[in-house]
């Protein structure tokens, strides 16, 4: 098994592309959430406390049910918030 973990920040650059994504939300069970990693296979799982999430088809998928052993050879981020709320654009 492998298991990267990283600890990452808000930066400019993630707000950026935070613009052109989706806010909606869709929460998994754990087994529903494994099997949608096999599907998507994302290059990058985050996660903050219990959340584990990753973009998805303009989604952001997420589950409360899963443990970081149980992601194989996926790389693990560990970010430090989790917000619910839509990338406000100040310009």
């Amino acid at each position: 098994m492998v298991i990267k973990i990283a600890y990452i920040a808000g930066t400019a650059g993630a707000g950026v592309a935070a613009v052109h994504t989706s806010s909606y939300r869709v929460k998994f069970r754990k087994k529903e959430f494994l099997d949608l990693i096999d599907i998507a296979n994302p290059k990058l799982i985050y996660q903050v406390n219990k959340i584990f999430f990753f973009a998805y088809d303009g989604f952001v998928m997420y589950t409360f049910e899963c443990q970081a052993k149980d992601f194989m050879n996926q790389c693990i981020l560990r970010a430090i918030e989790f917000s619910n709320q839509q990338w406000a654009h100040r310009g």
